[in-house]
Formats: structure tokens, C-alpha cells, sequence
């Protein structure tokens, strides 16, 4: 904490006034990242009414978010490996809300009855999230990373 009130400008002891630990800070962090991102998102379906547009749009915005070395949602949504047990059910319990967009997103495209809808939006959300993996910039763009996605999942 004293190194983070270094940072910041202000005594470690200052920062405890407003945030009572290190994992509070990280759940305060994690969940405005997700804010921020949720709104990306939102602003990007938003502008469009194809259910497979609208997925695209998602999915572009999300893959940008994540592949974007700036980015402080890709290591905060994707490792809880590391923090108490009650930390990581709260950091859980936001990142399933934070999904309920791409609930909406999946639950509203036409797909055939035998699709279990949980079983594709998770397929798709572990695509998303683990790109960061295997992306080199220079070849794809996300959105044209985003368009083969989703002509996968909706051909596929």
C-alpha cells in the first residue's frame, strides 16, 4: 500500500482511509475495469439491431478491450487463482454480471433448438478471453478476428 500511495502521491496510511486492503483495492480496480468495459460494449451493440451484428459488435469491442496491452481487464477478469477465497467469490459474482451482456447477445440470435444457449455463449466467452493467448498484431484486426469468430459460431 505504501508503494501504491508512492505512486499516487499520497501516504500508504492515506490510502487506507479510503481502501481497507490490498484486495479491496483489487476488487475497487477489477470492477471498474469491467464498468469501463461493460460500457464499451454497451455503446457498441447499441448502434445496431441484426442479432449477428450486434455480436459482432461484442465481440470486436471485447477482443479490442483484451488485446489492448493497456488494458487492465484481460490479467483482472481472467486469474483468481491467487486471491482469498472470499475475494474470488465477489470477483466472481462481477464478472457474471459483467457476461450478462453477451447473455443478451446470444439469447437473441436465431439459433437452432438443440443449442444449448450456456454452452455457446461459454464457448464463445472462452474464445474471447483467451485470445491474448495466441494474438500477434500485424495480421487480424480484432474485428476481423471478431467476423471470423462469429461466422464460426454461427456456420460452425
Amino acid at each position: 500500500m505504501r508503494d501504491i500511495g508512492d505512486q499516487a502521491g499520497v501516504f500508504g496510511g492515506s490510502l487506507y482511509h479510503h481502501i481497507r486492503s490490498k484486495d479491496a483495492l483489487f476488487v475497487e480496480l477489477h470492477d471498474a475495469a469491467l464498468d469501463a468495459a461493460a460500457a464499451r460494449i454497451a455503446a457498441a451493440v447499441a448502434e445496431r439491431t441484426d442479432p449477428w451484428e450486434r455480436l459482432a459488435a461484442g465481440c470486436t469491442t471485447l477482443l479490442e478491450i483484451q488485446l489492448d496491452p493497456e488494458s487492465l481487464t484481460l490479467p483482472m477478469m481472467n486469474d483468481f487463482r491467487e486471491v482469498p477465497a472470499e475475494v474470488r467469490e465477489r470477483l466472481i459474482e462481477r464478472r457474471d454480471r459483467f457476461e450478462m451482456q453477451f447473455r443478451s447477445l446470444v439469447d437473441a440470435l436465431p439459433l437452432p433448438a438443440h443449442l444449448d444457449r450456456s454452452v455457446y455463449r461459454n464457448m464463445l466467452l472462452s474464445q474471447l478471453n483467451t485470445a491474448a493467448n495466441w494474438y500477434r498484431p500485424g495480421r487480424l484486426t480484432p474485428a476481423e478476428i471478431a467476423a471470423q469468430m462469429v461466422a464460426i459460431f454461427w456456420h460452425g
